[in-house]
C-alpha cells in the first residue's frame, strides 16, 4: 500500500511540474518594441478621423498557436515592420477563439465570431481594413518580416489605386 501511494504522488508530482512548465511556455510575456495595440472600435474611429490616412491591420490569432506566438515575438517588432505599421495602419489583435466582445461596426459580438465573419480558417490570419470596415486584403497562415512586409504594401498600394 506505501509503495502504490508512493508512486501515485510521484506520478502526480511530475504532471504537475509538466503542466506548470507547458502553461508557462504559453503565457505572454511583455515584448519589447511590440507595435501598440488598440481595440477594433478605437482603431476603425482613429481611422475615419480626417486627418489620418491610415488602415487597420487586424492580427487574428490563438492563445496556443506557436506560428502567432512566433510572429508577435519575431516579426512585429521588427524594425521595418514597426515602421510601416507606425506610419500607415492602425494595429488590432483579436482572439479567434475567445467569447470576449468586441465592437465592430456599431454591433457586439465575440471575437471568434467577429473572425468568422473576417472568413478566417486557420491562424494566425491578417486582415487589413479601410476606415469603413471593408476588407481590403487577408491572409492565411505564418508570414516572415519581408512576407509581412510585402503584404502591407499590397494593401496600401490596393488603396491608393482606388
Amino acid at each position: 500500500m506505501g509503495r502504490t501511494v508512493f508512486f501515485g504522488a510521484l506520478v502526480t508530482a511530475f504532471i504537475l511540474v509538466f503542466l506548470y512548465f507547458s502553461f508557462n511556455q504559453i503565457t505572454p510575456t511583455e515584448i519589447e518594441n511590440a507595435p501598440e495595440w488598440m481595440p477594433l472600435d478605437t482603431a476603425l474611429e482613429q481611422a475615419k478621423s480626417p486627418s489620418s490616412e491610415k488602415l487597420v491591420l487586424i492580427d487574428v490569432y490563438e492563445v496556443g498557436c506557436r506560428f502567432c506566438r512566433r510572429m508577435e515575438r519575431e516579426v512585429y517588432p521588427s524594425e521595418s515592420i514597426r515602421t510601416l505599421i507606425d506610419q500607415s495602419f492602425h494595429p488590432v489583435k483579436v482572439n479567434g477563439n475567445s467569447d470576449g466582445e468586441i465592437r465592430f461596426l456599431g454591433q457586439t459580438m465575440s471575437e471568434r465570431e467577429f473572425a468568422s465573419q473576417m472568413g478566417v480558417t486557420a491562424f494566425p490570419f491578417t486582415v487589413v481594413l479601410d476606415s469603413e470596415g471593408n476588407i481590403i486584403s487577408s491572409r492565411r497562415g505564418y508570414m516572415g518580416i519581408s512576407d509581412l512586409s510585402r503584404f502591407l504594401n499590397e494593401a496600401l498600394n490596393e488603396v491608393q489605386k482606388s
